[in-house]
């Protein structure tokens, strides 16, 4: 039995040589004359291309997953992946003619990879989902809903008795974002309105990809610069000296670092959406005395509104999801306080700490950390419904 990397190879050369091969029979069936065919040479090769590799390649995968969900593996895989490729090879081979519609033929290849590529990530969310409601609905048979939902305290003990309440996670979590978006909004829309109605194209060119060099930088970049120069700043120029904290981990290090990775995601959006305003607009509110700052103000701004709402609401979606500042910059500690210079944490921290350790995945202990990824996943998932909502409802729709 052969290899599958070594038969993967098999049909990718028997493809590749397909493609010569029809192509030359095209211009042969065509005498020389390619106005004769009904489609060009090429469209045949890649015809024949796509019916060599395609069937294989799906059967490939259909084997493999009916093996994995039934545990057969009678199947001779290798025999059934080249007598489809020798099947598709030859049967395209015999159908160049000169009225043969190849391009549809090789269109009808193409839609069904993109059909599939779209049913791949359609199944990967619903898979996604039902994981987590399975694993959910084993930890709520172990532990209370009501324990879970609206208790104020987190202290998990894998030998039992744990307090498993998500309050002082989801406090901390919007805590935390609360601070990161006070710090990003207004930094971010006043970047994007410099750039769009006051920065001139050179500076423009500059100053834009220099901002949004921010979005590629690691979030664990991030958190070392939280714990190694934010934190201990903080601490030490305003907690300790106004006796409010004598911890470099806090809320405070935690949402302005991570206001300052959400930057980007809040300008780029927001300078996208000015521009989008039409150029008219601005013209005629010049042209009845209106100052620039002004016609930003009462034109642009309003106009644009809609899709600033909508980036801000994305940007939400993402500072709730964030994990490694919060680790490295507030802390570990669940508590439910007002003074952001205490450590606390979120959500998703204590997820990656439930799941990591020599630990049974059936105790509650373990499983809440699926109850806890369902309820930030609905959380998201609404903010990033809501954006959409007031985007479509709202926009301006510009001629």
């Amino acid at each position: 039995m052969l290899s599958l990397s070594f038969l993967l190879v098999i049909v990718a050369a028997l493809a590749v040589a397909g493609y010569f091969i029809a192509k030359s029979r095209a211009l042969k069936v065509a005498d020389g004359d390619i106005r004769s065919l009904v489609s060009l040479p090429s469209q045949h090769a890649l015809n024949t291309a796509l019916a060599t590799i395609v069937p294989p390649m799906a059967a490939l995968l259909i084997v493999s997953l009916y093996r994995r969900l039934s545990g057969n593996a009678d199947f001779d895989l290798t025999l059934i992946i080249l007598l489809l490729a020798i099947t598709g090879f030859a049967f395209s081979l015999i159908g160049i003619k000169v009225e043969t519609r190849a391009r549809t033929l090789a269109e009808r290849w193409i839609l069904g990879l993109l059909i599939f590529a779209s049913t791949i990530a359609i199944m990967t969310t619903v898979g996604i989902v039902f994981s987590m409601l399975f694993e959910t609905a084993n930890f709520f048979q172990q532990y209370g809903w009501r324990d879970f939902f609206f208790s104020t305290t987190w202290s998990p003990n894998f030998r039992g008795n744990s307090d498993l309440g998500i309050i002082p996670l989801l406090w901390g979590t919007l805590y935390i974002s609360f601070i990161a978006l006070a710090f990003a909004v207004p930094v971010g829309l006043f970047a994007a309105i410099y750039l769009s109605e006051y920065a001139s194209l050179r500076m423009r060119s500059v100053a834009k990809p220099a901002i949004e060099i921010l979005a590629g930088i690691p979030t664990i970049v991030y958190g070392l610069f939280a714990l190694v120069t934010v934190g201990p700043f903080l601490r030490d120029y305003f907690a300790s000296p106004m006796g409010i904290g004598q911890s470099a981990s806090s809320v405070m290090t935690a949402g302005l670092v991570m206001g300052i990775m959400l930057i980007p995601f809040v300008s780029s959006l927001s300078d996208d959406i000015i521009n989008a305003v039409p150029q008219a607009m601005r013209d005629g509110s010049l042209g009845l005395g209106a100052t620039k700052s002004e016609t930003i103000r009462q034109v642009v701004i309003p106009a644009a509104l809609p899709g600033i709402v909508g980036a801000v609401l994305l940007a939400a979606s993402r500072a709730i999801g964030e994990t490694m500042i919060v680790v490295l910059g507030a802390g570990a500690a669940a508590r439910l306080s007002l003074n952001p210079f205490e450590a606390m944490t979120t959500v998703t921290v204590k997820i990656v700490s439930q799941l990591t350790g020599d630990t049974d995945f059936a105790s509650p202990e373990t499983l809440v950390a699926f109850a806890l990824g369902l309820t930030l996943f609905v959380i998201t998932l609404g903010l990033n419904v809501f954006a959409l909502y007031i985007v479509r409802k709202y926009r301006e729709q510009y001629e």
